[in-house]
């Protein structure tokens, strides 16, 4: 295939163009993604009988390539970054798409590998390829649409899922295959249609951690452990809980990507304005919140429309979390991106890996304290978001920058 420098990627074709592969790849994956997502709850408590046990298991089993993203850099040794990011979600789709075959634990465990790592390399290559190719001063922005794009192809998988799930009698195989067979035929497009575009600094090919970088290594494995209780359990609870429906769960998730659509770009302008550090404590702050909100929803019969806010409120604080890229970007050597990308994946799995499983055990007697144990991790990142200065750089990537570098009194 033709390599197109980046500096020359301008006269190519808008749809030919970095950006609109970006976009086009963002578009697809979710299609996949959040189908399996908006069915797995309903899906292997019908067909395979879990409890939250199993769907603990289940999702520890899904975590583990994330776990081993930093495999990403061996293989971009031999294999381009933007070739195995397609390939990567080529595997994905075609992944999500027999998922309905294996309705049973052993196999459910088999294909969620496989589509498991699909997705955790697809969205490491991802992240180290839009950090190389949307200008700093543009990304907040940029990344702010290419999250409105994601939710759009969700809202349009969720909103097809609404209307003909129950009309047309849909059943499980049948979506799945839907769904997935597009996120690998988009795929399939991208590694055929698109040129390969070389980034102006070669990317370090090698494992390391650098000691500047330890706040936002700290920020991922936090972000990482916050985020599994509720991908896990969140919207398990509004099964098992409440009783919803496919029908029901999707109509959910297809409020939250509305919500996205609406207001990814206008986070993206916000983290722009007031920087990093003020956009993370929003979130975190957002999130103690809205944990300690679930815990008396379960304990409490706060009621089914307030649990249901609540899912579309926490989605809405995690979309701010591409400010976590932009501090990166910002104080990042241009050459450690990929790798740092990789090493970043995986420490932001490491609590993945064991959480589910061990939190699927504590749901069983107590669902509260999962969700008050999410609380504390939340206010612990939020300590830690307050270490970003205003202005993050190189040599001034936390507020004791200054102060180490300043001479002794």
């Amino acid at each position: 295939m033709r390599i197109v420098p980046l500096a020359q990627a301008q006269d190519l074709p808008r749809w030919r163009r970095p950006v609109t592969l970006l976009f086009l790849m963002a578009f697809a994956m979710p299609v996949a993604f959040a189908t399996w997502s908006a069915l797995l709850n309903n899906f292997v408590i019908e067909a395979a009988g879990f409890t939250g046990v199993e769907i603990g298991w289940l999702h520890s089993v899904r975590e583990v390539p994330g776990f081993l993203a930093v495999g990403v850099i061996a293989l971009i040794i031999f294999i381009r970054e933007q070739v195995l990011g397609l390939i990567s979600l080529l595997m994905l789709g075609l992944a999500t798409a027999v998922t309905a075959w294996f309705p049973s634990l052993g196999g459910l465990l088999a294909v969620t590998l496989l589509s498991s790592i699909g997705f955790h390399y697809y969205e490491t290559v991802n992240q180290s390829l839009q950090l190389q190719w949307i200008e700093k001063d543009r990304a907040p922005q940029t990344l702010g649409w290419l999250v409105a794009a994601g939710s759009a192809a969700s809202l349009l998988a969720y909103g097809a899922l609404v209307a003909t799930w129950q009309a047309f009698d849909l059943s499980y195989n049948t979506v799945y295959l839907a769904a997935g067979g597009f996120t690998a035929a988009v795929a399939l497009f991208c590694l055929l249609a698109f040129p390969q575009f070389e980034s102006p600094n070669p990317q370090v090919k090698r494992l390391f951690l650098r000691r500047r970088y330890w706040l936002y290594y700290l920020l991922q494995f936090m972000s990482g452990a916050r985020r599994q209780i509720f991908v896990v359990f969140a919207a398990f609870m509004m099964v098992e809980r409440f009783g919803f429906e496919v029908h029901e769960v999707t109509a959910l998730f297809l409020v939250n990507f509305l919500a996205n659509m609406a207001f990814a770009p206008l986070m993206g302008k916000a983290v722009a304005r007031w920087g990093e550090r003020r956009a993370l404590a929003f979130e975190y702050v957002g999130l103690v919140v809205v944990f300690l909100a679930y815990g008396g929803v379960y304990y409490f019969g706060w009621g089914v429309a307030l649990a249901a806010a609540l899912y579309v409120i926490d989605h809405l604080f995690f979309a701010l979390a591409f400010a976590l890229k932009t501090y990166f970007q910002k104080i990042a050597d241009p050459r450690d991106i990929a790798p740092t990308a990789a090493v970043a994946f995986t420490i932001n799995h490491i609590a993945a890996v064991f959480l589910p499983a061990a939190l699927g055990y504590l749901w069983v007697r107590s669902p509260g304290g999962v969700f008050l144990l999410a609380a504390c991790m939340a206010a612990g990142s939020l300590i830690l978001a307050l270490m970003i200065p205003r202005h993050p750089e190189p040599g001034n990537e936390t507020v004791f920058s200054g102060l180490a570098a300043a001479p002794a009194e």
